[in-house]
């Protein structure tokens, strides 16, 4: 899975690799322990051009009784968005990418500790996970909640030794493909949802620290050993 990322780069370097602008606003500061249900910047495609918005981590399918349910749809698994109700339509309507710098895993230790890892990759300092968006309206006050998961995969030989799952990492060169909603072909889009290459990724031990989310800051990130 993934439950912790990352989004360090200055706010410059994310409209230039995303070939979007945003408002400014202390959401886009850098952030180093983004957690489920917080509200994070997101990119999709708009009527003319990409915009960068801000929504909640978490997934709330329009369909759903309550927003709780975001709490348990931060992740949607690649091999299944298509037999998924709650993720079917977003699947192929309404994708995004989420701005990262990296994200952390925990592997559990011969004591039973989890120890947290942090995974990034070598040569590029804001990247792209891949993502689907949602709109739900509560039917009590009629206000409009928009949601997004990350799309995981298998993990490749970097994430195996931690954890048997990664997010999805879209190639900037995909990056139209993916944002495009005029391409519904779902299995040509699955083929965009394939393990990063392990070669271009690295990762190190990071302090415990992180497992709070109310920890924010760049000592997060330094290798603890």
């Amino acid at each position: 899975m993934c439950g912790r990322f990352t989004q360090k780069a200055p706010w410059e370097k994310v409209e230039k690799e995303f070939a979007a602008d945003a408002p400014k606003s202390d959401l886009f500061a850098p952030r180093y322990n983004i957690a489920p249900m917080q509200i994070v910047p997101i990119v999709r495609d708009g009527e003319s051009e990409r915009v960068i918005s801000t929504l909640r981590w978490g997934l709330v399918p329009s369909w759903s009784k309550d927003a709780e349910i975001g709490n348990r749809m931060i992740n949607a698994r690649a091999e299944t968005l298509t037999e998924k109700p709650s993720f079917r339509e977003a699947f192929s309507k309404r994708r995004c990418l989420i701005p990262t710098s990296g994200f952390y895993e925990w592997k559990k230790s011969d004591s039973g500790a989890k120890q947290p890892f942090y995974f990034y990759l070598k040569e590029k300092e804001v990247f792209g996970f891949a993502g689907l968006w949602e709109e739900w309206i509560d039917k009590a006050s009629g206000e409009l909640l928009e949601t997004f998961t990350i799309i995981t995969t298998e993990a490749n030989d970097v994430l195996k030794p931690v954890h048997d799952r990664m997010p999805v990492i879209i190639n900037a060169e995909n990056y139209d493909e993916w944002l495009d909603p005029k391409i519904k072909d779902t299995e040509r889009l699955e083929k965009l949802l394939a393990p990063y290459p392990a070669n271009e990724m690295d990762s190190h031990t990071v302090s415990r620290a992180v497992n709070s989310p109310s920890a924010d800051s760049p000592e997060l990130i330094i290798n603890s050993k």
